[in-house]
């Protein structure tokens, strides 16, 4: 009779701890380790934008004990009583809260369609018109310029000196060719410069910028090719995103009561 008392307190002691023990991922130095370190972990990875597959449980799991060893053995060295532990901690505590603000309140103030297309129009309207496939030589003195006007205008070929002689490392090598850009993409003087020209021009007279001396060549005209809007919407997006949020933060700084 005894005994079955005895087998009947055991199975009811297991029928507790049964649920309490699923609860827990492994119990490590006696100290269980709680299956919602498992789910944190997850949650936190899948918010950073990367899938968790079943086949990462497991590794999630062995992730998670491997903390646990480590942080008792750094709590046996006395670590978690060190000043720097805590003053690294509050950093830690403060990032994160912080963190958690701008969070939510970009989900509270979401960027809308009109913003993104309101923002669109403006670039249409900044970078439409003509779009211009241009050449330059740069030279350091307005002499050295007007050489270069001479000796192309003796046959000498516009590539060839820009490839010799030209101060522009971002052109040079490639006889001077600036690619396809509007005129605003330029500083005032070469941009006025190059609109006097149509294709196949070359300036007759040297410009000065703040770079130096330019002798422009206009290879072609165009149209402007912008891209589409869809093409652009991440990146409008984005960049209104932080403009927005830079703007709570400037207007919390302002309100806010330091003495």
């Amino acid at each position: 009779m005894k005994q079955l008392f005895i087998a009947a307190v055991a199975a009811a002691m297991l029928g507790i701890a049964g649920p309490a023990a699923a609860q827990n991922v492994a119990i490590v130095n006696g100290k269980p380790v709680p299956k919602a370190r498992v789910d944190v972990l997850k949650a936190q990875i899948q918010k950073s934008g990367r899938p968790v597959s079943p086949e990462m449980d497991n590794m999630l799991k062995e992730e998670v004990i491997a903390r646990e060893v480590f942080m008792q053995e750094a709590s046996r060295r006395g670590l978690d009583a060190t000043d720097d532990y805590k003053a690294q901690l509050e950093l830690a505590r403060q990032t994160i809260l912080i963190r958690e603000l701008f969070s939510d309140w970009q989900k509270k103030n979401p960027v809308t369609d009109a913003e993104i297309q309101g923002e669109y129009d403006k670039f249409v309207a900044a970078n439409g018109g003509k779009e211009i496939r241009t050449r330059h030589i740069l030279v350091e003195d307005e002499a050295a310029a007007k050489k270069v006007i001479a000796d192309i205008k003796k046959g000498q070929k516009f590539e060839d000196i820009a490839k010799k002689q030209s101060k522009d490392p971002g052109s040079a090598a490639n006889g001077g060719d600036l690619d396809w850009a509007t005129p605003n993409s330029y500083v005032p003087e070469f941009a006025q410069a190059l609109l006097k020209l149509n294709k196949g021009q070359m300036t007759q007279e040297p410009v000065k910028t703040s770079f130096g001396w330019h002798v422009i060549r206009v290879d072609d005209i165009r149209e402007a090719q912008l891209p589409k809007l869809e093409e652009v919407k991440p990146q409008i997006s984005q960049q209104l995103q932080q403009q927005k949020l830079a703007k709570f933060q400037e207007e919390l700084r302002s309100k806010a009561k330091v003495e």
